[in-house]
Order: structure tokens, then sequence, then C-alpha cells
């Protein structure tokens, strides 16, 4: 008998997830919201479970979802379920009950496990080349539509055609620990730089972000607040070099790393009440003022020359490149989420449904990174949501299968029983054919 069945245990792994789930602080936000009034049945908690065991399976539809859990029978109440919905229960669910539940619980689950996920950043994922010790990376990606529920990107089609809608999820994520701090979802035609009003950070902090969020007058508020940031300059941006080049070095064919660096005064305007008349009644004027930039060219190993902008002039010129490097973090952020998990459909054609989808996906991941750092498994992110997917039901232990899974196999001492080809072709043999 295989070793492995000394891992059974009396609950599936989809009901050891939920167990993860902190109920209390659920009900909570529940009773907040009011996102149980005047409902009868399919309750707040029961759309959740619905949501994640469709998210977790990779099920396209929500009567896909409503079938699945129909057929695990008497399963259902491990998750505190008497029956599964029925489809337009579910959907009418999704539609009118306020996605604002999920978003404030996923926020709660990120308080909530905040000690352990920290654990992981000072134990496993501490950027050892890196001086900050609250090193964020901020971004966003676009999620497409079929439907303009929520406007995309794009030019509008000729003739009939139809414009596909779209969404953006923007993300702040802590580069040590590899996990999301700050979340918000938009339509896809809203402008990047737009979000980075809503960061709240610390002093001392350091942030990085693509050229799209070139905003200088947020630059400024940072630089007084002392929040430092390194991002890429824009090729149409318009600045000022002061004096000559603070480094300059003629770099050969085959050599990369920094080749210039400048220091440099970027134009912006800025809002200001003024006083006019005798009365000193306020009025609202523009402003042109300056923004004092250290500017980093460099070269990487593939020819590539990029140009980098900071508020920081402690740090060296090679560390204002690494530390945009380490930006990839949030692509593989982006990755996870999109590879792991059902992004491509959606349960409802309503923007409160779509978007109560994005915030349990987030919750799902959530969970599975909350699982990754507890077990201290070595496996890579997709390996586990593969092997939660496919033995979401079964009664396995969940921390021996997302660790030593693969160790349980013995080696077959025995050979295999010959196939009915071989077998006929050995007796054919035998009888002198």
């Amino acid at each position: 008998m295989c070793k492995s069945n000394k891992n059974l245990v009396g609950q599936p792994i989809f009901k050891q997830i939920v167990k993860i789930i902190p109920r209390d602080v659920f009900n909570v936000l529940v009773n907040r919201c009011q996102s149980d009034k005047y409902y009868k049945t399919f309750f707040s908690w029961e759309q959740l479970v619905t949501m994640l065991f469709g998210i977790f399976s990779r099920c396209d539809s929500m009567r896909e979802v409503c079938d699945c859990m129909r057929a695990m029978g008497g399963k259902l109440n491990y998750f505190g379920m008497d029956s599964s919905p029925a489809p337009s229960t579910a959907g009418d669910g999704l539609r009118d009950r306020d996605e604002k539940l999920f978003r404030l619980f996923y926020f709660a689950l990120i308080e909530h496990f905040s000690p352990l996920l920290s654990e992981r950043k000072k134990k496993k994922h501490r950027k050892k080349d890196v001086s900050f010790e609250d090193f964020f990376a901020f971004d966003s990606t676009t999620i497409t539509l079929f439907s303009d529920i929520m406007k995309g990107v794009g030019r509008n089609p000729k003739d009939d055609g139809k414009k596909k809608g779209g969404l953006k999820v923007h993300m702040l994520t802590d580069v040590h620990a590899d996990t999301p701090k700050f979340v918000k979802i938009s339509e896809a035609k809203t402008h990047d730089k737009n979000f980075l009003q809503y960061l709240n950070l610390a002093k001392g902090s350091m942030v990085v972000f693509d050229k799209a969020y070139n905003y200088y007058l947020q630059f400024a508020k940072w630089t007084q607040s002392g929040v430092n940031f390194v991002c890429r300059l824009k090729d149409n941006a318009k600045y000022e070099v002061q004096h000559e080049p603070l480094f300059e070095n003629k770099l050969g064919k085959d050599e990369f790393g920094v080749y210039k660096v400048e220091h440099i005064h970027i134009q912006y305007k800025e809002t200001v009440a003024i006083n006019v008349g005798e009365k000193k009644k306020t009025k609202k004027t523009k402003q042109t003022k300056m923004l004092c930039l250290r500017l980093v060219w460099y070269k990487d190993e593939k020819g590539r020359k990029f140009k980098f902008i900071t508020n920081n002039w402690d740090i060296t010129d090679e560390e204002v490149a690494l530390l945009y490097k380490h930006r990839w973090s949030i692509e593989t952020c982006f990755r996870n989420l999109k590879q792991n998990f059902q992004l491509t459909y959606f349960y409802s054609d309503t923007e409160n449904g779509i978007k109560t989808q994005v915030w349990c996906t987030l919750i799902a991941y959530l969970l599975l990174q909350v699982i990754q750092t507890d077990t201290e498994s070595k496996k890579a992110f997709s390996t586990i949501a593969a092997l939660v997917r496919i033995h979401l039901t079964n009664h396995l232990d969940l921390r021996w299968t997302v660790t030593e899974g693969r160790r349980a196999y013995q080696k077959r001492t025995k050979s295999r029983n010959k196939s009915p080809t071989y077998y006929h072709t050995s007796l054919f043999e035998e009888q002198g054919g």
C-alpha cells in the first residue's frame, strides 16, 4: 500500500483552505456593510465560498461552478452550506451584493496575515543588495472584457464594430515579501499617474515604477515629505541640465553600466491660493515651480539604454539602476494572477459582479501566498496552485500536498504486467509461428 494513505485527513483541501479565513473578521464586515440585509438565502459567506471554489477550480461560468458544487453532494456541509446555489441565485448575488464587502475583506486579510508575511520578508525574501527596508513597486495590469461595461483603451472600431471593455488593476507590492499592499480597480481608459496620489508611503521608503507614472507634482510632494522614488524618464520629457555632467564614461561595444549622470531641473505647475483685493479674498492660481532630480543614464547587457530619475542623492548610481531592476517583481505578481486564476472568463456581465470576482481572485491569491509562507514550501507558486486545483475535493493533508507530495511514491520493484500485444507476440513465437 502507498504511503500517501497516511496523509489522508477528514476534510477536503478546499475546507482546509477555507478554515484559514478569519470568519469573525468577515462577519464584522458583513454587519458593517449590511450585505445580508433583505437576503433569505445565499448569504455573503456562501457567496465567498462559491466564488473561491470557482476560482480555485478555474471554472468558466457560474453555471459550471454551481453544477460542480452540486456534484459534490454531502461535502458541502464542510463549507457551512446546505446545498449548491442555483446559477440564477448566484448571478443575482454578483449583480446586487456590493463589491465593497469583498474589497474591505481583502484589505482586512492583508492586515490579519501581515505578521506571517513579515516573517517571510525577514527570513527569506529580503533583498540583500537593497538598503531600503520599506521597498515598494507600483504598476498596473489591464484585463480585457468582452463587453463595454467598463471602457477599455484604444481607438473606436470602424463601421458597426463594437469596442471591447477593459479594467485596470493598480497594485503596490512589497518587493521584499512579494505581497500586495495597495490595490485599486478602475476602467482601463483611466491614466495610470492619477493613482499615485492614493499611495500612503512612509518617510524614508522607496518606490519604483515605470515611465507611465511621470507626474512631477506628485514627485515634488514626495520629495518634501521624504519619500524616495526611482522611475524611467519619458523620451519627450523637457528638462534643464545644470552645469557639467556629474559623471561621464564612454562604454565599449560589449560593456554595460552607468555611463552618464546629470543634475537636472524639471518644471511643474502647482495650484496655490493667493490673497486678492482689499478684503483679502483667496483666489486659486497655478504657479510654475522647479523640481531638482538626478538623471542616470544606463546601458544594460543587451545594449538597451535607459534614463532613470530619482530624488535620492545618497545612493550610488549603480544602485539606482538596480532598484529599478527589482521592479520586475510586480510583473511576476501579475503573471501569477493571470496564469493561475480565471481572469479570462467572468461570471457576470455587470461592473459590480466583475469587480467582485477580481477581489475574490485577489483573496484566493493571498490565501495561497499564506499557505506557501506558512508551510515554507520550496515549490513554485504555479505548482502549488495546480496541486490545489487538482486535489481541491480530495481528503489529503494540505501541508503535505504542497511540500512533500512527490516523496510518497515508492520505487516499483516488481515488473509490470505485460501488454496484450507483447503477450500474443510471445505466444506466437513459442508455437513456432
